[in-house]
């Protein structure tokens, strides 16, 4: 393939692209950050309140459902695809590029419940294609889908700031391998795991080294039989409940279908609502609800005991509310939310006799991500880049094949019905 010209240009031509995507994907992701810190911090400030009151979060709310709303029906591509459909690689075009910024940047900042990556992966993967009209290169079905996976590897690789997290996200999402990567990647991912907890326990026993990449970063306790117990377990549970998750967002889904612009402005409330309710009860900042957790997940970890019981127990029921009432019918991206909702499980279940916060943050994140996006290899790498550390890889890697296999064993759902304008006939 290599010899071949044709794909030299094409390799080249991506290289090239991926400047201007990243330059697009870095001024979005700072837009984004911006409004979010206006809306939910400064001007909160300027009203005399430490941070934003409890009923904050329902005006935002009606801005994003009524301007998601008008994006549905009057844009082309109808601001991207729904995220309770799950991650996807293809569909992006021009004309889809106008509404996709739009909605996010009328759903994301307002307190949705939703991430930026399903975003980012539309704008990267339509402006590669517009480049690549602009340049006036041949348009065919296979360089659609390879320049279409290029810019949103390019754009994706600016919210997790990793190249590597991107590459083996776009694979998985595109597909690539078909059900046959999931039969060869579980296997392997639990053996791999399973092998890692041995060899790890078996030369802390001994005290025999057989050499090692340590270069003397610290690292967290060397994992004992109790954090691998309880991650197993509760994956089993996370899965469970993020699974069901997501069929309330695609039952959201049928209802919005029907009546898209009465049920994404009530959807939106609703999300406002979870964080209203959580703030008014617990006294914290409505924000740990509202948004997508990704400012949240850092002071989580940070300081983990500064959430009393009541608290974590009120964000895990509140943001789960709200997330799958966003998943179906407003516009953003699934990872974020679940990202945090594991954490947040992990700290509730650490006490548990035998586990530790970190092993039981890590485990709970791999799980609940897991499950969300069903990408097993993209979980383990992602969360990997999270915790910054190999120390909980094994539990990482048991924890996200359990949820994905407990996830994949259960009823999906219902589907999700194709948008049709009213007035339009029924499709046969």
């Amino acid at each position: 393939m290599l010899r071949r010209p044709e794909y030299r240009r094409a390799l080249v031509f991506c290289g090239l692209i991926g400047i201007p995507v990243s330059l697009a994907a870095f001024w979005f992701l700072a837009g984004l950050h911006e409004l979010e810190r206006l809306i939910w911090t400064d001007w909160p400030h300027h009203l005399g309140r430490q941070h934003a009151p409890w009923w904050w979060p329902l005006p935002a709310a009606l801005v994003a459902g009524l301007g998601t709303s008008l994006v549905v029906l009057r844009f082309p591509g109808r601001g991207g695809h729904i995220p309770a459909a799950g991650l996807h690689a293809g569909g992006a075009t021009r004309a889809a590029l106008p509404g996709v910024v739009l909605a996010a940047l009328l759903c994301l900042p307002f307190g949705v419940i939703l991430g930026p990556e399903a975003p980012l992966i539309a704008l990267g993967g339509g402006l590669a294609l517009l480049f690549r009209d602009l340049a006036r290169a041949p348009a065919t079905g296979a360089s659609n889908a390879l320049l279409g996976a290029a810019g949103a590897a390019a754009a994706i690789s600016a919210i997790f700031g990793n190249p590597l997290v991107a590459a083996v996200m776009l694979i998985e999402v595109a597909g690539v391998g078909g059900p046959q990567l999931f039969a060869v990647m579980l296997p392997a991912l639990l053996s791999s795991g399973i092998g890692a907890i041995v060899f790890t326990g078996f030369g802390h026993w001994t005290g025999l080294k057989t050499g090692s990449l340590n270069i003397g970063l610290p690292a967290p306790p060397l994992l004992d039989t109790g954090d691998v117990v309880w991650s197993v377990l509760m994956a089993v549970l996370i899965g469970v409940v993020i699974h069901y998750v997501l069929v309330a967002g695609r039952r959201t889904a049928v209802l919005v279908a029907a009546h898209p612009l009465r049920y994404i402005v009530l959807c939106a409330l609703t999300a406002g609502g979870c964080a209203a309710a959580y703030a008014a009860i617990t006294g914290r900042s409505p924000t740990d609800v509202a948004l997508s957790g990704q400012a949240t997940l850092p002071d989580l970890a940070a300081h983990p005991h500064s959430w009393s019981v009541g608290a974590l127990v009120a964000v895990l029921a509140f943001k789960s509310a709200g997330y799958a009432v966003s998943l179906g019918s407003l516009r953003g991206g699934l990872v974020f939310p679940s990202l945090f909702l594991g954490a947040a499980a992990g700290v509730l279940l650490a006490p548990l006799p035998g586990f530790g916060v970190v092993p039981a943050m890590a485990a709970g994140m791999a799980a609940s991500t897991g499950a969300a996006m069903r990408l097993p290899v993209s979980t383990v790498v992602l969360v990997a880049l999270v915790l910054g550390h190999p120390g909980s890889l094994p539990v990482v890697a048991l924890a996200t094949v359990t949820a994905f296999v407990t996830t994949e064993l259960l009823p999906e759902g219902p589907a999700i019905p194709a948008y049709r304008p009213r007035g339009s006939p029924p499709r046969p």
